[in-house]
């Protein structure tokens, strides 16, 4: 079971990536999926999320109409699509994956993905 996080890199303020979050091991429709960032020193804080059942997708107010979640449910992969670039979206992108199965809770993070915008 894994979740496998990429397309972090350097951009310049104003451009775009596509972060991929890859799951092998269990069904990422079956889970609620959420894109996370971290910057050193502070707490991890929600980007973004999608519910599984419905496709419902919530975003935080700083990343509001930049930021894009979607699915490929033939990959197995959720993606976050992120737009206009700016300094403070530089962090470490974690993806989770939460969701219930049986009466077990489960609970997946990739590894992160580093986001650095810079001029």
């Amino acid at each position: 079971v894994q979740l496998q996080a990429s397309g972090g890199g350097l951009v310049q303020p104003g451009g775009s990536l596509r972060l991929s979050c890859a799951a092998s091991g269990f069904i990422l429709d079956e889970y609620h999926i959420g894109w996370f960032r971290q910057v050193p020193g502070r707490e991890r804080m929600g980007v973004s999320c999608i519910n599984p059942s419905d496709g419902y997708t919530t975003y935080a107010n700083s990343v509001k109409g930049r930021f894009t979640i979607s699915r490929d449910s033939a990959k197995n992969t959720v993606y976050l699509h992120i737009n206009n670039l700016k300094p403070e979206d530089t962090a470490v992108y974690y993806c989770n994956a939460a969701g219930v199965v049986g009466t077990s809770v489960r609970d997946y993070w990739g590894q992160g993905t580093l986001v650095t915008v810079s001029s």
